[in-house]
């Protein structure tokens, strides 16, 4: 897998607004620079998988007309949704231990939401001015 500018960019702005939560919300917090960056990059990581997991199931529900299997896969994206945040606390909870926290469910879910209209804005911003 080869690093894009636009991967760079994501984590910069993935940064940004992991920062803002640290500062605006107690229980999201980071002990260092170095490890909000390496949680940055690691939901980067993650968010990107969960984004093609998401893609492909949103395209198998699109492109199939049997109701069984639609409703098999709309029944594996509800599963996702809120699994992916799981996935990412305890990911973090993995590699960081007690140096990283995200909060809760809530938290996680909201920060998600952030990150990827953040992502969408910068890349937005980005190709406007190419």
């Amino acid at each position: 897998m080869r690093i894009r500018p636009v991967d760079l960019v994501d984590v910069l702005a993935y940064l940004i607004v992991l920062g803002v939560f640290i500062q605006l919300f107690p229980a999201v917090l980071s002990e260092t620079f170095l490890l909000a960056l390496l949680t940055a990059v690691l939901l980067k990581g993650v968010l990107e998988i969960v984004l093609q997991v998401k893609k492909r199931i949103v395209g198998r529900i699109r492109s199939d007309r049997t109701l069984p299997v639609r409703a098999v896969n709309v029944a594996a994206l509800v599963l996702v949704l809120p699994g992916s945040k799981f996935l990412v606390l305890e990911l973090v909870a993995l590699a960081f231990g007690d140096a990283v926290k995200l909060g809760g469910f809530l938290a996680v879910t909201t920060l998600i939401v952030v990150l990827m209209v953040a992502r969408g804005g910068v890349r937005r911003m980005l190709e406007t001015s190419e």
